[in-house]
């Protein structure tokens, strides 16, 4: 599955017809961190099956970020992050097995400091497209 379908199978409330694909891994990584809060708030509701669903939502997301991952050229980048994403993968079964709200939160620190460092390119990466394109 692909980056576009994960992010369409679990979030239907926005279009994401128009997203450039920068944009769109910004919205994955946006969706996989919303996901995992929830599922720490189902765990302290004792709703495990809400917090499984939305974990395995969560899952679902990494697996399409690394469906985007370039290894042609993204060199020991794209390496060092799918390293990263097979971790956040391990430690998000191990949180939704143990009900460990800890672990959901170290992926959430992952998750959040990846996607700090990919919105900080994001003006970089809107000039060269306006670039190819004219």
């Amino acid at each position: 599955m692909n980056g576009l379908q994960a992010y369409q199978r679990v979030n239907t409330q926005t279009s994401i017809t128009d997203a450039d694909p920068h944009k769109l891994i910004q919205l994955l990584y946006s969706g996989a961190i919303e996901r995992i809060n929830m599922a720490k708030a189902r765990i302290q509701a004792r709703d495990f099956e809400g917090k499984g669903k939305l974990i395995c939502k969560a899952l679902e997301i990494i697996g399409g970020l690394r469906g985007f991952l370039d290894f042609d050229n993204g060199g020991d980048l794209a390496v060092r992050l799918e390293a990263l994403y097979d971790y956040m993968e391990r430690a998000l079964s191990q949180a939704n097995a143990k009900n460990d709200i800890a672990k959901l939160d170290e992926v959430i620190e992952l998750l959040r400091s990846i996607k700090e460092g990919w919105d900080g390119i994001r003006e970089e990466v809107v000039t060269q497209q306006s670039q190819a394109a004219g």
